[in-house]
């Protein structure tokens, strides 16, 4: 029967189903208009006298007719003397007064009456029936209200999942791109899914569980809905916090009834996402959470090891966090194979900037290839992110199709964040800024091991940035050499050198190429083993593990004091060496230096090729005269 959010019609000719408090609602109402017919409807054309009044026309003997009722008087006045513009017979109606002189006074002027029993309905329904629907209201809402708040105790331990069903998952492998050794690991999940009697009739098991591996962005959520897609079979889909309660007990009842009703729908998938988040390492803790979460997890364990091989149950779960995972979820029997999603290399961008253009017209010049040249280390979802900014830009710009200049300034916009041409800096800021970005491009064009330089803008950006200098690699980049990594720190000590050369002071505005040149000597030295002094030893950890590591993320120290004071010397050595580097290299460049600056004072941004030609115009001899 459909819902309220249900877009699908009942079928014709099958009459509604009408409420059951319907019908106690019209035979209320049946009651009051018939109270109102017998009580208000004569009243309407009577006159109301007072009491008094009664019994003056009673004195002049102009009653003709009377009714005693138990509360009221009513019958006919036939006036003696008519007014000249009023009527000379009227009914009237008048309240009863407990007078016990009354009947004698109308027996003494020739008045007939005659008696009214009381009201019957109207008494039944004052007296007996309103107050009963009254207390019949009140107990119907307290009932529900209390039966409400049972419901929901009772379903305190009842799963959250969402069930999806089997033609409305809307994702098929072909939605999915840049990952195609894990679709092949997914496809014999499928396929068992879709033909189980082939692999019984070999003995051979599927695994329980899948584990989807990878940095955030990279679509493991969705590539979980695409097996189910593909398989056409229900898909419970759930987070992993959504087991963990303040409560001891509910999540491991959660887990239950989570596999419970898995196994009446199979064949199916159960998908968990944020695994991490109920299957971190057991320890010794104390505290009410830490004792939920483990008994939680123990719950999951004994539920995977508990439903049967190939009993068509698949549970696939996803995580960046694979190193906290207790070692009892990982071995084999439970999550039996790994499945790695990392960021894509330039094939896989370029197939998933095709899924993410369909339905979005591309002019004629646009080139994705170019596109995914440009987004080394981009995941899906930046992609995806990348391609509808395009399209908002288009559609800001007023166009009918998506060029390369709205794909290429998306790019940016993702990178390095919106720009900020509202922003008003006085003249000699600029002048500073443009020295200091034309400072990294010079010393990284200087270094071999320097990634190209795309473009150089004093436009301001993001939060903080003022300009920027857009390096992207020509093809990806999977190792780094020490040399490579000295040639990255020479060019994020650029602009400072290059600030120190022009103006002769340093400013605020190599905060963040400090930052990151400081973070990235600390890791040569700590952790890649790139210092001499220190040798092949690792000294520090990534906090945030395989995927969520990367510079921003503080290192954990794992050496002694000593050590620590070796490593801070040897990363201010590599820095001072990095930045009398790029001091040498600006120097020797003094005049390119002043050049391409007036250029980008005067035009705000250059491009490669503008800037290769600037460069080049200093190289070039002058003919003889």
């Amino acid at each position: 029967m459909p819902t309220a959010s249900d877009p699908r019609p009942e079928p014709s000719g099958v009459p509604r189903r009408r409420p059951r408090w319907a019908s106690a609602w019209w035979l209320i109402l049946l009651f009051a208009l018939v109270w109102a017919w017998q009580e208000l409807g004569p009243a309407a054309s009577v006159r109301a006298l007072s009491y008094s009044e009664f019994k003056a026309h009673v004195a002049a003997g102009e009653i003709t007719e009377l009714t005693l009722g138990a509360e009221e008087l009513r019958g006919k006045v036939a006036l003696k003397e008519p007014p000249a513009d009023g009527p000379q017979e009227f009914a009237f109606r008048a309240a009863r007064v407990d007078d016990p002189k009354l009947v004698e006074a109308l027996e003494a002027h020739g008045v007939d009456f005659i008696g009214e029993p009381p009201a019957l309905f109207g008494r039944v329904l004052l007296v007996w029936l309103l107050p009963l629907a009254l207390v019949f209201g009140l107990w119907t809402l307290l009932s529900r209200r209390m039966g409400a708040a049972a419901g929901q105790a009772l379903s305190f331990g009842k799963s959250k999942a969402k069930m999806v069903a089997a033609t409305e998952s809307g994702v098929t492998f072909a939605d999915v791109a840049g990952c195609e050794e894990a679709k092949q690991e997914l496809m014999e999940v499928v396929d068992f899914l879709k033909n189980p009697a082939r692999y019984r009739a070999l003995g051979a098991k599927i695994p329980k569980g899948i584990l989807l591996v990878g940095p955030p962005g990279t679509g493991k959520t969705l590539l979980a809905r695409a097996v189910a897609g593909e398989a056409q079979v229900p898909f419970f889909s759930l987070s992993g916090s959504d087991f963990v309660e303040m409560f001891v007990g509910v999540g491991a009842a959660r887990v239950r009834d989570l596999f419970e009703q898995a196994v009446q729908s199979a064949p199916c998938i159960i998908f968990i996402d944020e695994l991490d988040a109920v299957g971190r390492q057991r320890g010794v803790q104390m505290g009410a959470v830490n004792d939920e979460r483990e008994q939680t997890l123990n719950q999951l364990l004994v539920e995977m090891d508990g439903f049967a091989a190939n009993s068509g149950v698949i549970l696939l779960s996803a995580t960046n966090r694979p190193d906290v995972l207790d070692r009892a979820l990982l071995r084999p029997g439970r999550f039996d194979r790994q499945v790695v999603l990392d960021a894509p290399d330039m094939e896989g961008r370029l197939a998933i900037l095709r899924v993410h253009t369909q339905g979005k017209p591309l002019a004629e010049g646009a080139d994705l290839a170019e596109i995914a040249r440009r987004t080394p280390g981009f995941a899906g979802a930046d992609l995806a992110n990348a391609m509808n900014e395009a399209a908002l830009l288009a559609a800001r710009r007023g166009r009918a199709a998506i060029t390369q200049l709205d794909l290429e300034d998306a790019v940016e916009k993702v990178i390095a964040g919106p720009e900020r041409k509202s922003r008003r800096l006085r003249e000699q800021d600029r002048r500073r800024i443009a020295y200091h970005e034309v400072g990294h491009a010079l010393v990284a064009r200087s270094c071999d091991g320097a990634d190209p330089v795309r473009k150089v803008s004093i436009i301001p950006r993001g939060q903080a940035a003022l300009g920027y200098t857009l390096q992207i690699p020509a093809e990806d980049q999977l190792i780094l050499t020490r040399g490579a990594l000295i040639d990255r720190l020479k060019g994020l000590m650029g602009g400072r050198a290059a600030e120190q050369l022009v103006f002769g002071e340093a400013s605020s505005g190599a905060e963040n190429d400090l930052e990151r040149a400081t973070a990235l000597a600390r890791q040569m030295v700590a952790v890649l083993g790139m210092s001499e002094r220190l040798g092949l030893a690792r000294c520090g950890q990534r906090d945030g593990g395989q995927y969520l590591g990367g510079l921003g993320v503080p290192l954990q120290r794992d050496c002694s004091e000593q050590t620590a004071r070796e490593i801070d010397e040897e990363v201010r050595g590599l820095l001072d060496r990095a930045y009398q580097d790029a001091l040498a290299a600006l120097r020797a460049q003094r005049s390119t230096l002043d050049r391409v600056a007036a250029a980008l004072l005067e035009r705000e941004t250059l491009d490669e090729h503008e800037l290769d030609q600037l460069v080049a115009a200093e190289a070039t001899p002058h003919a003889p005269a």
